[in-house]
């Protein structure tokens, strides 16, 4: 039960990472005007901070996916 409600909750926490991250262009975000900023240069302090938090929780729901299916698998 309770690595159903971690997924729950890193499945939520991914949406809310992926929709704070920073449009690149070329894909959907262009359609909504998001490829209208220009780029200065790198990626700022903060974009490489959450980079790296969408990889850890990324991480951390594809680790709860796993436990999931290995104690449904040894429930049956």
């Amino acid at each position: 039960m309770g690595f159903s409600i971690a997924l729950i909750v890193f499945s939520a926490l991914m949406m809310l990472l992926v929709l704070m991250h920073k449009g690149k262009g070329g894909g959907l975000s262009d359609m909504f005007g998001g490829g209208m900023q220009s780029s200065v240069g790198g990626s700022s302090v903060a974009e490489r901070n959450l980079d790296r938090i969408t990889i850890v929780v990324g991480l951390l729901w594809f680790a709860c996916i796993i436990v999931l299916g290995l104690l449904m698998k040894t429930n049956n």
